[in-house]
């Protein structure tokens, strides 16, 4: 097994040159790894009896403690299965994505990019004077007193990322191509994300409509996915997708219906702030994220 292990890992790596010279670990062991982190951060949330919904505070609180255990275990699987030439090469925080050169590019470039994709969100929020909230004291306050906001602005980006990108990602590079496993590791990031079908049926949605509203989660998270893992590669920091993280997760999904209901003058504004927001996101994605501009000097940096 061991041997068709370390066949499946030439074969994965055959067509990329760059590669043919460098730390490697088997296909099996990097996935399997991968597969072992995903069931124990979904288990994570599950390990506790509770009568409580996912939005009861007690219910936080526990998955809190649980996925913190999950987030030390994490690096010993990248400690112990990682190639030894490839430790002995590289300070380990470093393979976590923990450095601080580029430190600063990394805090800036990636989320600035992110806002200039949701130019068009950003626009519709300023026609609803939602956006004079974040000038608020009180509103930052109550956010921070708030455990559901604290989850999903705080512990969910810091969690996932640390897990899915900063542990996975670089026993993921160890088998795969960089580009390869940009489209790897979002797969069980998007699994991972199923479990909220069986949250939702034991709040008595209908199974037709839980498997549909999984679908799509699965969808759109696997698509961040993409976007995280490919900024974790590139820029070499886990601060990069938390921080976009967090800031996508505040924005949630566009707010179609309440474009629609803007004047006519400022419809056509948002729509084109949409597009040329997607549009710029697209073309700047790839300039915005060259490894040489966070001195990231890992040899899955291309």
């Amino acid at each position: 097994m061991n041997n068709m292990s370390e066949m499946a890992a030439e074969v994965t790596m055959e067509n990329h040159p760059i590669h043919e010279s460098l730390p490697q670990i088997p296909v099996v062991t990097s996935v399997a790894c991968c597969f072992v982190l995903a069931v124990l951060y979904v288990g994570s949330l599950y390990v506790w009896s509770t009568k409580h919904n996912r939005d009861h505070p007690t219910t936080i609180k526990r998955r809190f403690a649980s996925v913190s255990i999950v987030m030390v275990m994490a690096p010993f699987f990248v400690y112990f299965f990682s190639s030894p030439e490839l430790l002995s090469r590289e300070p380990f925080p470093k393979l976590l994505g923990f450095r601080m050169e580029g430190l600063w590019q990394a805090v800036v470039i990636p989320y600035g990019l992110t806002v200039l994709l949701f130019l068009g969100p950003i626009f519709v929020n300023m026609q609803n004077e939602s956006i004079r909230s974040y000038f608020d004291l009180d509103y930052w306050r109550g956010s921070f007193n708030s455990i559901i906001w604290v989850r999903n602005h705080v512990m969910a980006p810091l969690s996932e990322e640390f897990v899915f990108r900063a542990c996975m990602m670089p026993l993921i590079l160890q088998s795969f191509s960089p580009l390869v496993a940009v489209f790897i590791t979002p797969l069980f990031f998007g699994v991972a994300h199923l479990h909220h079908i069986a949250e939702r049926l034991s709040l008595g949605v209908e199974l037709s409509t839980a498997l549909l509203i999984g679908l799509f989660q699965f969808i759109y998270t696997t698509l961040f996915g993409f976007y995280s893992a490919f900024l974790f590669a590139r820029t070499g920091h886990v601060v990069a997708p938390i921080l976009v993280h967090a800031f996508c997760n505040h924005m949630g999904l566009p707010d179609l219906q309440d474009l629609w209901q803007q004047d006519l003058w400022r419809r056509v504004v948002a729509i084109v702030l949409y597009i040329s927001g997607f549009a710029g996101w697209i073309f700047l994605l790839p300039l915005a994220t060259v490894p040489s501009i966070y001195q990231n000097t890992l040899y899955w940096n291309v």
